[in-house]
């Protein structure tokens, strides 16, 4: 579906549909906390489950002057379907795409030595200088470059900068635990960064931006914002965790609502038996609903027995377990009509559930429950 479909006439098996007006006000409020930093929109695996070209292309007509994304490949794809300015991607391999990556004017990270000398290399090979941003592993213990190799790193990049292979364009870092108001290990790595930050300066490299700051800290940390901010989840209007805030104490709206027709309504007597392991057994007569989603399509076999969902303006749960395809729930004898629509979750203004609401049930957070909606189902993308 392109990103000004409107609502099919035709009844779709099932639907995520992306309100892009809500992720263009979305990127506006993060902008606003943001001061006067510039905005990285990340839409990396596929904008969090949200379609990465139609969202990238919303996230920048509301201000976000950046995009980001973990792999060149998904970086790639946004400059070959027309996407312009400054694109950035940090998560490489050795032998990856970077000669690629330098004639699409990618900006790419580079955590070590390895990687330094293979972009020095592509960039050489290619006859231009690569934009580079130097990461620093500030305490996530994750990507980007011990302190105690940074001075080797910083002088080897000086020196490729001195021959026109590379241009140093951005130092940054990432938190561990910014989500988590009060950890100690935030304070301790913005100390890290700004000594990193100040090693580097002070030697030569003249970054254009530095940055740390993922969704928690833009919207909690004002101290660490620097010039960029980087938003993921948060513009997708999920809040990065429930201790900070709910979507809506930091003007924040889901951009995703997940649905699905009813595939069948039928009447069951008493102890019958529900799905695979017959967990769940039906303690009188009453009607069953079936839902044509699964695990297949990323709903969670954990939310077995729990996840919630809005039919008829009633809150139902899933009985029994969640299969491949499918899932079941108890009507309690209420009998809609095949087709009716079947609301997992979206915004929860209409009393429908949220992904908060479906990660409260598996024991996860909202990122994975949204990422992880399958291919199968159709991203219809409204108010384009």
């Amino acid at each position: 579906m392109s990103e000004t479909s409107a609502v099919p006439t035709a009844p779709l098996r099932a639907r995520a549909e992306i309100d892009l007006g809500a992720l263009r006000a979305n990127v506006r409020a993060l902008r606003a906390r943001a001061g006067g930093a510039h905005l990285m929109a990340v839409v990396k695996s596929d904008a969090y489950g949200h379609g990465a070209v139609p969202c990238a292309r919303a996230a920048l007509q509301a201000g976000a002057t950046w995009l980001g994304t973990a792999t060149p490949e998904e970086a790639l794809a946004l400059r070959a379907a027309g996407l312009p300015g400054r694109i950035m991607c940090w998560l490489w391999v050795p032998g990856g795409p970077w000669r690629q990556a330098i004639e699409a004017d990618l900006d790419v990270a580079v955590s070590g030595m390895w990687a330094l000398r293979e972009v020095t290399e592509a960039a050489r090979e290619a006859g231009r200088t690569a934009r580079v941003q130097l990461k620093a592993d500030t305490g996530l213990g994750r990507n980007g470059c011990q302190p105690e190799d940074w001075p080797e790193l910083v002088g080897a990049a000086l020196q490729a900068e001195a021959a026109g292979l590379i241009r140093v364009t951005g130092l940054w870092s990432h938190f561990a635990c910014a989500d988590e108001p009060g950890h100690p290990s935030i304070a301790a790595q913005l100390t890290r960064f700004r000594e990193m930050v100040a090693y580097a300066e002070e030697r030569g490299v003249q970054p254009e931006v530095r940055h740390i700051a993922n969704s928690p800290a833009t919207l909690t940390l004002p101290e660490t914002h620097f010039d960029l901010v980087r938003t993921g989840i948060a513009m997708y209007g999920i809040s990065p965790s429930p201790e900070l805030g709910t979507p809506a104490d930091f003007g924040l709206r889901p951009v995703m609502t997940l649905s699905a027709s009813l595939a069948l309504v039928k009447r069951v007597p008493g102890g019958h038996g529900v799905s695979y392991g017959h967990h769940y057994v039906t303690p009188g007569e009453t009607t069953l609903g079936l839902v044509p989603l699964g695990y297949a399509d990323g709903i969670p076999r954990h939310a077995s027995g729990g996840g919630p969902v809005l039919i008829d303006g009633k809150l139902r749960t899933v009985a029994g377990r969640v299969a491949m395809d499918q899932f079941v729930v108890d009507l309690g004898g209420d009998e809609p009509e095949p087709g009716t629509r079947a609301v997992l979750f979206g915004p929860g203004d209409g009393g429908e559930p949220t992904a908060e609401d479906w990660a409260q049930v598996c024991g996860t957070i909202a990122y994975e429950i949204v990422t992880r909606i399958g291919t199968r189902v159709p991203r219809v993308h409204v108010n384009g």
